[in-house]
């Protein structure tokens, strides 16, 4: 769609002054807004061609305008300008972060409460994905006379560690040599390729070794597939309970989509952008049809790992929170650099 020049500062200052007041906007308060010399007819004329094109809407015959989620589409891909965060803003989110800054999970954990706090919406991050990861180390933790832990670590700094249980008693010995013959016949292997006839195969590779060490590779089993699932943290969902874009009814059936992890997984999975926004209906979540979603690639390397995103109405000052995401996910994919030791 070719708009002239005029169409698009008008639109662009209808959606931003929407997002600031929440209020239609009219073509005197236009005017005013653009410190133009014209008339508010001509105004009125170009908004109500707006409208006619799809970008703008009338909730009320007497009432100003308001963006369509059309109009919002555009105005993202065409006319945003992120404001850039202040010193003190930046200073703010590395030193609360710092703080988190030897463990993973709690490090993205902490970044979403982060977010939900700064914007007033929920807020969402994911662990790091694995799917290209190796078994960096597996070692074995005594837990009791016939108990014990596995922890596995990966090549991208993931830990996930699983118990397991003998019918025979357990001692340091024992565990060490279980520990080196895993780490032998499995160190480097890409997590995907830990199937359940990889670990046959490997466990009668071992010979009679096999039958004591099945409860081992029954746990290193499930060790590696929970690794490979991606888990969304979700925090700051009550926010959502306190805006006046939401009747009661709208905001329980998003409530209730935003529990199932697993269809809010694909949502953010499907999105392959470094920055990617989602308005009402492009979600194709009937739950979502007055909602949109910002989201941002966090990089440990040189590779995409993880998501940090932003849940809130349409009517949401995309300029600043794509810029409060996108500078947190570079904070965030620097401290995992450090702790995983990933190069760039």
């Amino acid at each position: 769609m070719e708009l002239g020049a005029r169409k698009l500062k008008i639109l662009q200052a209808v959606i931003e002054a929407y997002i600031q007041t929440g209020e239609p906007v009219g073509s005197k308060a236009l005017c005013e807004l653009l410190d133009v010399s014209v008339s508010s007819a001509p105004i009125r004329n170009e908004m109500a061609s707006l409208s006619e094109l799809g970008l703008l809407e009338q909730p009320h015959t007497s009432a100003g305008r308001i963006p369509t989620q059309f109009g919002y589409r555009l105005y993202i891909n065409e006319l945003m300008k992120p404001k850039p965060l202040s010193d003190e803003e930046m200073r703010y989110i590395d030193g609360y972060l710092s703080e988190y800054a030897d463990d993973p999970d709690l490090l993205l954990e902490k970044a979403a409460e982060m977010l939900a706090e700064m914007t007033k919406y929920a807020a969402i991050s994911t662990t790091p994905t694995n799917r290209d990861a190796t078994i960096q180390r597996i070692q074995l933790v005594q837990t009791g006379p016939h108990t014990a832990m596995l922890v596995l670590t990966t090549s991208t700094g993931a830990v996930k560690s699983k118990l397991f249980r003998t019918n025979y008693l357990l001692n340091s010995d024992i565990l060490r040599m279980f520990s080196n013959v895993l780490n032998e016949k499995m160190g480097s292997v890409h997590l995907l390729n830990v199937t359940p006839d990889f670990i046959k195969s490997t466990a009668f590779s071992i010979g009679e070794l096999s039958l004591m060490m099945a409860p081992v590779f029954v746990a290193l089993g499930q060790a590696c597939r929970e690794v490979l699932k991606t888990n969304v943290l979700l925090e700051g969902r009550t926010n959502l309970l306190y805006l006046p874009e939401y009747e009661v009814d709208s905001v329980k059936r998003l409530l209730h989509f935003l529990e199932q992890r697993g269809e809010l997984a694909k949502l953010i999975g499907a999105q392959k952008e470094k920055l990617g926004v989602l308005i009402g209906g492009e979600s194709n979540q009937p739950e979502m049809i007055d909602t949109s979603v910002v989201l941002v690639r966090y990089s440990m390397g040189r590779q995409t790992r993880g998501t940090l995103g932003v849940i809130g109405p349409t009517r949401m000052d995309y300029p600043k929170i794509v810029s409060n995401l996108q500078y947190l996910a570079q904070s965030v994919g620097g401290m995992l650099n450090e702790i995983m030791d990933v190069g760039v």
